[in-house]
């Protein structure tokens, strides 16, 4: 069978991108090498602006059905103790698509999108791995991939969609991936027995790690633990022992979580950030991790996948409808892609060098305590609902209290 599009890559970013092409009537291949559903190493926090692409895509009803955890902020501890109750603003100019965030396992949501995507005209085959591209010249042709039972077989389309995540065949295939200077790791495990956490996740900054708390279910909760790569390095076959050697040493974050139980063992990923750099060929695309990823501490990762794919449905839809899948037709994605994130990553660029610093944590923490109209933008760009530009200035964090 012939196909207008294959998607490699069966989570948030791949399913989102086949729902929305397969609206626009194209036929496509979606080939996953896991099979659903399976769980995904995440900080599984989606943002208030997350819910409007959901609900585009048919199934934010069924989101909240399975159970996501309403959030309408998040609790911030500074290294000095410094508690800020920050809410996402629900007056003023900025409104998100709804006034909370939400918190809901990988396992389901992933499982929800795919289900999605499989009520349409998809070709859904999960377990099928890509094991290698198609090139032929300065374009992608299509995908080498096997199935459960093995033995390669070769699919063409006008269209490869490269959403694979930050193991990404296509981008690595490509020779795309660069490396990124911050060096960090996420140490994820579930936990029980930690309270009420009412409607509010929880961050703990202690330099040079934080940890973010999140109830993704009743009586669950994610607990990461984000710490420099060169310091969890040596504990490769210890990973455990680290992790809560690691806790203990927050000292805020400790008497919170030292009754916790743990629900399953304790999850790795790093270094977190990477870079990708557009591809070079025609008739391929990237969304989700597949295009990059940065830093998880303001929650952008299942956003970006969802907006990402958003994005690239346009473009693909328009060079499909044409016949030309050429660099030059597809372009517009990444300028699009670029406009959509730069300025949250210059913000993010920003928090990271607070957060690294106990000084500087301390001190904008002071200051945004005095400020709750700056608190409540910064929280609403961490809920993609606010321009990051309302937060570029360093002036806006470090000035003095208006009266």
């Amino acid at each position: 069978m012939k196909y207008d599009a294959i998607v490699v890559g069966g989570g948030p970013a791949g399913s989102a991108v086949a729902i929305l092409l397969a609206e626009h009537g194209h036929s496509v291949l979606l080939l996953d090498k896991a099979a659903f559903p399976r769980a995904k190493i995440c900080g599984e926090y989606l943002s208030p602006e997350a819910a409007r692409i959901l609900d585009r895509l048919g199934v934010l009803k069924t989101v909240d059905a399975a159970g996501a955890v309403p959030l309408r902020g998040m609790r911030l501890t500074a290294p000095d103790g410094t508690v800020l109750e920050g809410r996402y603003p629900t007056e003023g100019p900025y409104r998100g698509y709804r006034d909370h965030a939400l918190a809901i396992q990988r396992l389901h949501l992933d499982q929800i999108l795919l289900d999605r995507a499989k009520a349409l005209p998809v070709d859904v085959r999960e377990r099928h791995r890509v094991v290698d591209l198609l090139l032929e010249g300065d374009r992608v042709a299509g995908v080498r991939a096997s199935g459960p039972e093995g033995g390669a077989f070769d699919v063409r389309s006008p269209l490869v969609v490269g959403a694979d995540g930050r193991q990404t065949l296509v981008a690595r295939r490509l020779g795309l991936m660069e490396a990124h200077p911050l060096r960090r790791m996420a140490l994820i495990a579930y936990v029980e027995g930690l309270g009420d956490f009412g409607d509010c996740g929880e961050i703990y900054v202690d330099p040079p790690d934080y940890a973010i708390l999140n109830p993704v279910a009743p009586g669950a909760v994610s607990l990461s633990l984000v710490v420099p790569l060169e310091h969890a390095a040596p504990y490769s076959g210890k990973l455990d022992a680290f992790f809560h050697a690691r806790l203990k040493q927050l000292d805020h974050l400790w008497p919170r979580i030292s009754a916790m139980r743990p629900l399953g063992p304790v999850m790795a990923l790093g270094p977190l950030a990477y870079r990708v750099a557009p591809p070079r060929h025609a008739e391929v695309l990237l969304v989700g991790d597949a295009a990059g990823f940065y830093d998880p501490f303001t929650g952008e990762g299942i956003f970006a996948a969802l907006r990402s794919a958003e994005l690239a449905a346009e473009v693909a839809h328009g060079a499909l409808r044409r016949g030309d899948c050429s660099r030059a037709l597809l372009a517009p994605y990444w300028r699009a892609r670029r406009e959509a994130f730069r300025d949250k990553e210059r913000v993010t660029r920003f928090l990271q060098v607070v957060i690294g610093r106990r000084w500087l944590a301390n001190l904008v923490a002071h200051r945004l305590a005095r400020r709750p109209d700056l608190l409540s933008l910064l929280m609403g760009v961490i809920g993609d609902f606010v321009p990051p530009r309302a937060l570029l200035s360093p002036r806006l964090f470090l000035g003095r209290q208006r009266s």
